[in-house]
């Protein structure tokens, strides 16, 4: 497929006859950097990427036409090959592969959107993930130890010698190929996008993404929570 977004792969969710197919994947990046570590670390068979250029249109609330009219969500259609019917999904895996910061979250949620607003089956049928990446390496001269949470990582501060070199990972152009490969190899940690049958999307769409400013932002309050990044000197 000609498609200047996408780097595909070899083998697909159509094709009926490969033992593989259920592992067809789709990871949706956000900028060179972090599709250029996954694309280099990725088998070529099973994995695809399709690269964002930046936050994607806030499409609540748009019609159909949006998805004709802006080149990325057209691409992605197009990539997807889901613009006639779902049976000729291309990928079994959809995997929104965003940094863990304040930005990378936006980018899931008007991801989310679009696909909760003109394609719901993708979530119903459960083939949409956000992809987990470590947020912190804690290494010593004998071992390294990924961790995805803080907790984690306390306890492999814990596990190895005194004084072991931790990093944050502020994204995922921070990690090198060689290291992203284990993270989207037979490790892989993937967290998937559920819809709740007695939710209404159009309510779910409107609460989170439409004007109802003073009803989210008491939600946001009531619910927040802050982390903080802990110096160890």
């Amino acid at each position: 497929m000609h498609n200047k977004k996408l780097r595909d792969c070899r083998i697909h969710l159509t094709d009926l006859k490969s033992d593989r197919r259920l592992e067809s994947t789709l990871f949706i990046t956000e900028g060179d950097s972090a599709s250029g570590s996954i694309t280099k670390s990725r088998d070529v068979n099973t994995q695809a990427v399709f690269s964002l250029r930046g936050k994607p249109l806030n499409s609540f609330g748009m019609t159909k036409k949006i998805v004709y009219e802006n080149e990325e969500f057209n691409l992605l259609q197009s990539a997807l090959n889901i613009e006639e019917s779902m049976e000729d999904l291309r990928y079994n895996n959809i995997v929104i592969a965003t940094d863990a910061d304040v930005d990378g979250m936006h980018i899931r949620l008007l991801l989310i959107t679009f696909f909760l607003q003109f394609f719901p089956e993708l979530i119903k049928e459960n083939h949409l993930y956000i992809l987990q990446t470590p947020l912190f390496r804690v290494r010593d001269k004998k071992k390294t130890i990924y961790c995805y949470s803080d907790r984690e990582r306390k306890a492999a501060i814990e596990e190895l010698s005194a004084r072991p070199e931790i990093t944050r990972f502020k994204g995922l152009g921070e990690i090198s190929p060689d290291e992203f490969k284990h993270f989207i190899g037979e490790e892989i940690r993937l967290e998937p996008v559920l819809l709740d049958r007695a939710m209404s999307i159009d309510q779910l769409l409107d609460f989170y993404m439409g004007k109802n400013t003073p009803e989210r932002q008491e939600f946001v309050i009531e619910n927040l929570k802050v982390e903080l990044d802990v110096i160890h000197e």
